[in-house]
């Protein structure tokens, strides 16, 4: 797993990352109400927004990662936002990114890294 210091967690296979948010995010967030996922086959630079999740507390963009195309979404957490509550890291993924660079994420933070980050 690799992470950014945007609370976007990766799970890597062969050149497709599949992308969530950390568990972490979801607790500043608390319960989410609504998912917004990006569209298949949208074409996405690091950094761009790519998603959109709002709580009882806020809305807030998921951003992407790393460049790519968007290759699978998780409709399940747009028909029961709450899988990303309870499954952050697991079953509450959003999205999945054919990198267009997969050595790009070496440059990602590891667990260790993540978890210094957000203390």
């Amino acid at each position: 797993m690799k992470y950014t210091e945007d609370h976007e967690w990766l799970n890597l296979a062969d050149g497709v990352a599949t992308v969530g948010i950390t568990n972490h995010a979801v607790e500043q967030l608390g319960d989410l109400v609504f998912v917004d996922l990006p569209s298949v086959g949208a074409q996405l630079a690091k950094g761009d927004a790519a998603a959109t999740v709002e709580s009882v507390k806020a809305a807030s963009d998921v951003y992407c990662p790393l460049d790519g195309e968007i290759v699978e979404v998780n409709e399940a957490i747009v028909n029961d936002p709450s899988i990303v509550n309870s499954e952050a890291q697991g079953a509450g993924w959003f999205f999945k990114l054919k990198l267009a660079r997969p050595a790009d994420a070496d440059g990602l933070m590891d667990e260790a890294a993540y978890l210094a980050l957000v203390g």
